[in-house]
């Protein structure tokens, strides 16, 4: 791919990223269920475009493992994202579907050497939580979106994984146009 075409790809990526981040955070703290429903669609919708985008850079490095997880990741939050406009106790059975799709794409994500260690560690962590909550909630738990401890407990540790995740492809991003710079010196030399 283009390094000018990469560069934006990232920075729309690690942008839809963030717009979950906050907007999921912001929607789940917020009393008002219009606020919410309007926040958590701004959430969902860049959580979406992020997913797609990371599943065709993860797919293009050769690496099938990270991409079928944000494929994954983008199914869920596209369930989840379809129930955002309901009450939280009519969004509870699209919500299950989605925290096990998020916690098997976290595993997908997580388990392989795509991120950092860190990066990945948190977003295990992530998965471990969300895949409590849906078994909970598949067990019979009347377990909204906002439940505490779980899953309301478990949006940081996701957020945090975005911001790995967002940090990771920043960094990506540097290294390719330092290597370039270099590159390009090294030519002028020659």
């Amino acid at each position: 791919m283009h390094s000018t075409a990469r560069k934006g790809f990232h920075l729309l990526a690690s942008f839809g990223l963030a717009l979950g981040a906050v907007f999921g955070m912001v929607g789940a703290l917020v009393s008002s269920e219009i606020l919410r429903s309007f926040f958590w669609a701004i959430d969902g919708v860049g959580l979406v475009m992020a997913a797609a985008l990371l599943t065709l850079k993860f797919f293009r490095d050769a690496n099938d493992f990270v991409a079928a997880g944000f494929l994954v990741f983008g199914i869920g939050e596209g369930i989840v994202l379809s129930s955002v406009a309901t009450s939280l106790s009519a969004a509870i059975p699209a919500f299950a579907a989605g925290t096990a799709l998020w916690a098997t794409a976290l595993l997908l994500i997580s388990i392989p050497r795509g991120f950092e260690p860190w990066v990945r560690l948190i977003g295990f962590i992530a998965a471990i939580l969300f895949a409590i909550t849906a078994i909970r909630i598949f067990s019979g738990a009347r377990l909204g979106p906002i439940a505490s401890p779980l899953p309301l407990l478990g949006y940081p540790v996701l957020v945090l994984t975005f911001i790995g995740w967002i940090w990771c492809l920043l960094r990506e991003q540097s290294q390719q146009a330092t290597d370039r710079v270099q590159e390009n010196f090294r030519g002028a030399g020659d």
